[in-house]
């Protein structure tokens, strides 16, 4: 099989060093590309078209937002995905980052073994939304004018409780035990959640949750 491409995005030098030593140790993932502000980071990713971006959320000369609303917005990118690096200084950025298509957040300290994981589970089409995540997004989402519940009229029953669960955080294993269905039935209800509500992955499934009122803050 090919190896991930992946670009990294970063405005400190030592950071995007580090990321590509311990990115380049796993022979399955390939660093192809990097740039120190989201202007040139767009530029590289249009260039090199990678499977993942690694995009850091502040940064002089284009933050790392307005660089993934660019990139998620581009037909041409399609297929391409983004992980915000955060210290989780970054709160008020969590919520936006979602809502504009990011497929989840890393640590800077993330853990090396835990970094390629990260890049490969995203590279598999799954979202990387942490608990810790999850919570900081369910306090974004809090502090912002609830949506039009109406968007959820074309859900069943059993689709708004999938949602609700995929809305606290949950995995699909998890959800099969709260809700006595099996992880494939499950991933099957998740599927079909995506299609209906037009959401590009989990992660703004639970955006969803949350901007319905489906699911509140301390629920779950």
């Amino acid at each position: 099989m090919s190896p991930v491409r992946v670009v990294l995005v970063d405005d400190q030098h030592l950071v995007r060093t580090g990321l590509r030593a311990l990115l380049d140790r796993a022979p399955d993932i390939e660093v192809v590309g990097e740039a120190g502000d989201g202007g040139s980071g767009v530029a590289v990713v249009r260039e090199q078209r990678p499977d993942i971006v690694l995009m850091d959320v502040r940064m002089p000369g284009g933050d790392g937002l307005e660089a993934t609303r660019r990139i998620l917005t581009d037909p041409t990118l399609d297929g391409v995905q983004v992980v915000m690096l955060t210290t989780f200084d970054d709160d008020e950025y969590l919520f936006e980052a979602i809502r504009a298509g990011a497929a989840g957040f890393l640590l800077k300290d993330t853990a090396p073994d835990a970094l390629r994981d990260a890049v490969r589970t995203v590279a598999g089409g799954d979202a990387l939304l942490s608990p810790a995540v999850t919570r900081r997004v369910l306090a974004a989402a809090a502090r912002s004018p609830v949506a039009d519940p109406a968007r959820l009229a074309g859900l069943t029953a059993r689709e708004r409780d999938v949602l609700a669960q995929v809305g606290a955080g949950r995995s699909n294993t998890e959800i099969g035990q709260a809700l006595f269905l099996s992880p494939d039935t499950a991933r099957t209800y998740v599927s079909r959640l995506l299609q209906k509500l037009n959401a590009r992955d989990r992660a703004q499934l639970v955006v969803i949750a949350y901007e319905s009122g489906l699911v509140r803050p301390g629920e779950g």
